[in-house]
């Protein structure tokens, strides 16, 4: 840790957890942390738990180089986080996010700096919001600028989010709750009570899952709620094992929420990359694939990159080749 040289401290901080990145020039990770304490897992409640979680997990690293600057993205800018930073609304860039970022003291002296969430009202429809993702996009567009000027993003996971970018700026975006719809179904429903808790094996699995997505692909709109209904009676009737109806239904799900987001999409020649968890990414490629949208680029994750760039729009760094303001 001798030769390093940090500029940056950028926290990504969510529900359930907390990761640290200890930044370089240009934005390379020099180090990074994880902790348990998202802000609904706090040591203790209220302000000082966030001040025991942030201490914790970054307080060896201010020790060390306590003039760095520190920012974060993600649910602690929400209103049940450590300060609240009020949604902007699209179209939204990196420099809107700065421009509109709050900033909260530290026991330690130093301020934190938190990114704003985007809100999307289109004209006739109904609100939609994030908090972090943004943030993602962010550090997408400072990986591939070549997205910036037109591009489509899909991110995965217990609320996935489809976003339009137009000239760095996410213009529009939707939510679906397929992951928690998921979890629902599978813990507090009917649907739930054939479902095993061991997995079935990986081709059994596959199989499954194809299956649910391809009842997706072929349905008509409003077909969900009785196509749902298949997941227990494939298992009631032995069509399909116990163990593979779990995989059919996020097959089932998973289908729906790509028919419906393609078929609102007017961007058919806009590149669409994926951002996320590694494995998720790969079968929403899959699942995309049979609906003929093969997506351009699977990024990861780029929150940390689009922290830095929140911190070089915010001036807490430099940009290469440009003093801090």
């Amino acid at each position: 840790m001798t030769a390093m040289n940090p500029k940056l401290i950028a926290l990504d901080w969510g529900t359930s957890s907390l990761r640290g990145f200890l930044m370089g020039a240009n934005g390379a990770v020099l180090e990074q942390r994880g902790s348990p304490h998202g802000i609904t897992a706090l040591p203790e409640p209220g302000t000082a738990g966030f001040e025991a979680a942030f201490e914790a997990l970054c307080g060896e690293w201010l020790d060390r180089w306590p003039a760095l600057p520190v920012v974060a993205g993600g649910m602690v800018g929400s209103s049940q986080g450590w300060r609240e930073a009020p949604y902007v609304r699209s179209p939204a860039d990196v420099s809107r996010l700065a421009a509109e970022a709050m900033e909260v003291p530290t026991r330690r002296g130093l301020s934190i700096l938190i990114a704003p969430g985007v809100l999307s009202h289109p004209s006739g429809g109904a609100p939609d919001v994030m908090r972090g993702e943004e943030i993602q996009i962010a550090g997408a567009l400072r990986l591939h600028p070549q997205l910036a000027e037109r591009g489509h993003f899909l991110m995965p996971g217990t609320h996935s989010k489809w976003v339009d970018v137009r000239d760095g700026r996410i213009t529009g975006f939707e939510t679906y709750m397929t992951g928690e719809l998921f979890a629902v179904l599978c813990r507090h429903s009917l649907l739930g009570r054939l479902m095993p808790a061991e997995a079935a094996a990986p081709e059994v699995a596959e199989a499954a899952f194809t299956r649910g997505v391809e009842a997706a692909r072929h349905s008509r709109p409003g077909d969900l709620a009785h196509q749902i209904f298949a997941a227990r009676t494939l298992g009631l009737t032995g069509e399909m094992p116990a163990a593979a109806l779990r995989d059919f239904l996020s097959g089932l799900l998973i289908g729906q929420e790509v028919l419906s987001a393609l078929g609102h999409s007017a961007q058919a020649d806009t590149p669409l990359a994926l951002i996320g968890e590694e494995g998720l990414c790969r079968r929403y490629a899959g699942v995309l694939q049979r609906f003929g949208a093969v997506p351009a680029l699977q990024l990861g994750n780029t929150a940390p990159a689009g922290l830095f760039h929140f911190a070089i729009a915010a001036g807490r760094v430099a940009a290469a080749g440009e003093p801090a303001r």
